[in-house]
Order: C-alpha cells, then sequence, then structure tokens
C-alpha cells in the first residue's frame, strides 16, 4: 500500500476530521451553560439521543454476546454519568482550552502512572521523555490559566483530570479485553442511558424547557451524536488505515487547535507562555506516542 493510497488519504482524512471534531466539542461545550441547560442535560442528551442509533445497531449485532457481567459493569461506569459529569462541570470553571489541555493533553502521563501503579508496568525511556515535557507544560499553562483566566479555573482542571483518568482506564481496559466499536457503544451509550435517564428525568436539575431553540439544537446534535459515534467510527477507520501510531500523533494536536479556537471563537486568552506551553505539550505528545506499523489494507 503506497503512501498515496486511497485508503490512507481515507485514513489521513479521518484522523484530521477527529482533531477538529474534538477541539470544536471543546468549544461547544464551553458555551453551554450560557445556552440554560444544565450539566445534568447535556448528560442525557450525550446518552439518550446517543442510543437512538445505538439501540437498533446493538439489537441486530448483540455486543453483549462474549462480555462478562463484570466487563459491562465495569466499562459503563468508566464511561458513565461520573466521568462524563466532571468533564461538563469542568467547563463551568474553565477556559475551552484548558479542557484540551488537561483531557486530551495528559493522557500520557496518567496512562504512564496507572501503568506503573496497577499494571507494574514500566514505561520506556521515550515515554519518560514526553511525559516529562506533558507535565512541564500543563504546570506552566495551568500557572498562566491563574494569571489569564477566572481565578476558579483550578477547579476546571482539576473535574478534567479526573475526567482524563476515566478515559485512561477506558483506553487501557478496551485494548487489553480487544472490545469492539459496538460493545464500547453498547456500555458507553445503551447502558448508561437505561440508568441515568430516569435518574435525570425525575430528580435533576433541567433548563431544557427554557433553552432557546438554537443552542438547544447545536447541544443535542453535538453532545448526542458527533463525538461519540461519529467520531468513534472516524478514530476506528484512521487506525485501521493509517496505524495507531500515525493517528496518535495526529490527535496530538488536538490541545493546540483546541487554544487556537478558544481563542479565536471564543475570545479566551493565550498568551505568548501559553501559546509556548502548547507547543512543548505537543512535541511531548508526540515523542509519547509509541510507534506501531500500519495494518495491512
Amino acid at each position: 500500500m503506497t503512501p498515496s493510497s486511497p485508503s490512507q488519504v481515507s485514513g489521513y482524512a479521518a484522523a484530521w476530521s477527529i482533531v477538529f471534531v474534538w477541539s470544536f466539542w471543546l468549544i461547544v461545550s464551553r458555551v453551554a451553560n450560557q445556552s440554560g441547560l444544565t450539566i445534568y442535560d447535556l448528560a442525557a442528551m450525550r446518552y439518550g439521543l446517543a442510543s437512538l442509533v445505538a439501540v437498533p445497531l446493538c439489537l441486530y449485532y448483540k455486543p453483549w454476546r462474549g462480555m462478562a457481567l463484570v466487563q459491562i459493569a465495569i466499562l459503563s461506569f468508566i464511561l458513565g454519568p461520573v466521568y462524563i459529569l466532571s468533564v461538563f462541570n469542568g467547563f463551568v470553571y474553565a477556559p475551552a482550552s484548558h479542557g484540551g489541555i488537561f483531557m486530551n493533553g495528559i493522557l500520557p502521563l496518567v496512562g504512564i502512572v496507572i501503568g506503573i501503579v496497577l499494571l507494574r508496568k514500566n514505561p520506556t525511556p521515550r515515554q519518560i521523555v514526553g511525559a516529562a515535557l506533558i507535565l512541564v507544560s500543563a504546570v506552566v499553562l495551568a500557572w498562566d490559566g491563574t494569571t489569564t483566566t477566572t481565578e476558579t479555573a483550578w477547579i476546571g482542571d482539576i473535574l478534567f483530570v479526573i475526567g482524563a483518568v476515566f478515559f485512561s482506564f477506558y483506553v487501557i481496559l478496551s485494548e487489553r479485553w480487544q472490545l469492539s466499536a459496538m460493545q464500547i457503544i453498547f456500555c458507553g451509550t445503551v447502558v448508561n442511558a437505561a440508568l441515568y435517564l430516569p435518574i435525570w428525568a425525575i430528580w435533576l436539575p433541567s433548563g431544557l424547557a427554557e433553552a432557546p431553540m438554537g443552542p438547544l439544537l447545536l447541544q443535542a446534535i453535538y453532545q448526542g451524536f458527533v463525538p461519540n459515534l461519529i467520531g468513534l467510527l472516524f478514530i476506528a477507520h484512521a487506525s485501521r488505515r493509517i496505524g495507531n501510531a500515525n493517528t496518535s500523533s495526529i490527535l496530538a494536536a488536538v490541545p493546540g487547535v483546541g487554544g487556537v479556537l478558544g481563542a479565536v471563537i471564543l475570545g479566551e486568552n493565550l498568551s505568548i507562555i501559553g501559546m509556548s506551553a502548547l507547543a512543548l505539550l505537543t512535541v511531548g505528545l508526540l515523542i509519547s506516542v509509541r510507534r506501531r506499523a500500519p495494518l495491512p489494507d
């Protein structure tokens, strides 16, 4: 398969598409609190609307076959309300650029820590260097955020880190358990919709009735369908066509693109120190990527 083959072109297109999908998700999630919707509404959209597509697919493919009950329970919890509500609440306190930094950006660092503590897996020298650069850039960005954004940004940063820990466990378990896309959709969407939606409808505060139609439709489409359904398919296609290493390298652009979009669209401050730290973070992410050959066509 040559570098210019159509399958590789589509793989690179899918990888860059998910960069902008995730980066715009940072922006959409940041402006959600201006629409009158609560974080509980956003979670309900994420699970409920996605289930409209996921339930028929799961009934057809029956992805629960081959999964132990404990696997379903663990994966559903990791991708469940604790994870997503922490992330949505982070955007209440911190700017969109911090979401890219402290969720996507520090994933390799969190993965290394989890590997050492729980899996007794020592990182390679390459991963250590990359993690060190990520840590330094994250600290600098957090410090810069306290001088250029609100005083409560650190609360959002902590919530984003919690989200990164949950997502890191998801990545580790999906690899160790060799989970299919449909198994992930079943646990992350259908199971959580069945558990969360009744609780939201009965007990949790909602601004759904008062939200303007435009922002409501934006959040419904983006939170419900784009990142967790379309994004998942794009990642799977990119990994298949150009390999995990190339896909991960391209996804390293998410924090930087998210920071630029936050500055351009939302007017968030992006100082020289912040831009330099974002560049350092991207270098650390690229160094941390494990190199794997692309799969054959």
